[in-house]
């Protein structure tokens, strides 16, 4: 019976497919970093002309939008939110907005941001029909949605971290708000907010429904839009 022998030059099957793998990962890699690329130039350069650090450059609008950030277990405010909460409270008394929109988590009874960004406004002064509460702004998306969908927004300042605010404001243009940025502070969880991006840039584009609810118009009185038990 005659012998096979097997040429060396010929990669082994086992070697074709390891090279095979290593290709697609390969591709895989430079597809999803592209990705990642497009959707934060594309976020950022369509919303650079609208976001402000200096509070005289913006333009008089309805409302200062705060997006919800932790807030400990005693209820006082972590030190993200709070700075949002100060640069709300910094515009509504100097007039460059009529209202103030509270947004936050309230997805269980045990945790509520809402609250306590809404007790924290009005401890700086703020009058109590000023003041409006969204007990679900589970996300910037859901926010910026529900301010137009329930609150009835048409022009706002959204007040956040450099890291953040393109992707706030991109967001609240989507929902069809007249949408500037505030920035609070530099900084921010950046390397989390490259990918959070093509996230927003999804949901700007796909504009997915979410948490509706009655209509509240940000026109009326803000303590119509608090917790049972909690107003005046």
């Amino acid at each position: 019976m005659p012998r096979t022998h097997t040429d060396p030059r010929r990669p082994r099957p086992s070697r074709r497919w390891g090279r095979r793998v290593l290709r697609l990962g390969v591709v895989g890699a430079v597809s999803c970093s592209a990705v990642v690329v497009v959707a934060n130039v594309v976020v950022v350069a369509r919303t650079d002309d609208d976001v402000r650090s200096d509070a005289d450059d913006l333009d008089p609008a309805q409302v200062v939008i705060v997006p919800g950030s932790r807030v400990r277990e005693d209820g006082s405010l972590g030190a993200v939110v709070a700075e949002r909460v100060e640069a709300a409270v910094e515009l509504h008394r100097a007039g460059a907005v009529q209202k103030v929109l509270v947004s936050g988590d309230n997805g269980t009874v045990a945790y509520n941001e809402t609250d306590a960004m809404r007790e924290a406004v009005l401890a700086a002064g703020v009058p109590a029909e000023d003041v409006f509460t969204d007990y679900a702004g589970f996300s910037t998306w859901h926010t910026m949605r529900r301010a137009r969908d329930v609150f009835a927004v048409e022009s706002a300042v959204v007040v956040t971290q450099s890291a953040y605010v393109a992707r706030a404001v991109d967001l609240g243009q989507a929902a069809g708000i007249d949408t500037q940025g505030y920035v609070v502070r530099e900084g921010g969880r950046r390397g989390r907010e490259l990918l959070a991006r093509v996230r927003g840039l999804g949901e700007a584009t796909w504009r997915p429904d979410v948490v509706g609810g009655p209509v509240i118009p940000i026109t009326g009185d803000g303590r119509a839009s608090w917790a049972a038990g909690t107003a005046d």
